[in-house]
């Protein structure tokens, strides 16, 4: 294959697979190895074994971050920090994106940014949905209230009221009756205390974090 005919098949996609590739065509069993030449000299960026992203000045499409997450990791959805600010439920810029899946717990450094992935079982896997990033580009995305709950639920002490506080988080960007109710159903007594805290932000405006 040449570079050429490789954009043709790519230039409008964000990612792609080697799979993508190689689908309707004739095999090439040089394919793998061309990649890695390509990779080399620039062309091409490898974010994981199987999964590239054209490199400037070849990108057309900007990739999102999430979007990267989710195919990075297959069956992984965005969460915590990551997801609450792109609700605009807290105030930071969140440079790392994190998701949650069924995988090991890892971090990957790509040329598209750095992402890590938390493992949780699959007791905690609901409460997310695909959402519209732009420029026909689409992620699994926690619902702000699952976001808020997988933070909790993965950080030491997360139920601790000053830790909850810290966040400042806009409690109207989260509804505290679906946070409590999705508490519940998980059975855990940690993510329930942090649903109450929520809940006491959100009915005394002094102690609710009030963005600029």
């Amino acid at each position: 294959m040449k570079f050429s005919e490789l954009l043709e098949i790519v230039e409008d996609e964000p990612v792609f697979e080697t799979g993508f590739l190689a689908a309707g065509r004739p095999p090439e069993p040089g394919l793998p190895a061309q990649l890695s030449r390509w990779c080399a000299s620039g062309k091409l960026l490898r974010l994981r074994r199987g999964l590239f992203a054209l490199a400037l000045p070849w990108r057309k499409v900007i990739p999102h971050p999430f979007l990267v997450a989710n195919r990075l990791v297959p069956g992984s959805y965005v969460t915590g920090l990551s997801a609450l600010a792109f609700a605009n439920a807290i105030p930071e810029f969140v440079p790392e994106v994190t998701s949650c899946g069924p995988g090991r717990p890892q971090v990957r450094e790509t040329p598209l940014g750095r992402f890590s992935f938390r493992f949780v079982k699959k007791a905690l896997r609901s409460g997310y949905r695909q959402v519209d990033l732009g420029g026909d580009q689409r992620a699994f995305v926690a619902k702000p209230e699952k976001a808020f709950l997988d933070l909790v639920h993965l950080q030491p002490r997360g139920d601790d009221p000053a830790w909850i506080d810290g966040l400042r988080l806009d409690v109207e960007a989260l509804s505290p009756e679906m946070v409590q109710a999705m508490a519940v159903a998980a059975a855990s007594p940690k993510l329930v205390r942090a649903a109450s805290r929520l809940r006491r932000l959100a009915s005394d405006p002094a102690l609710a974090y009030v963005p600029l």
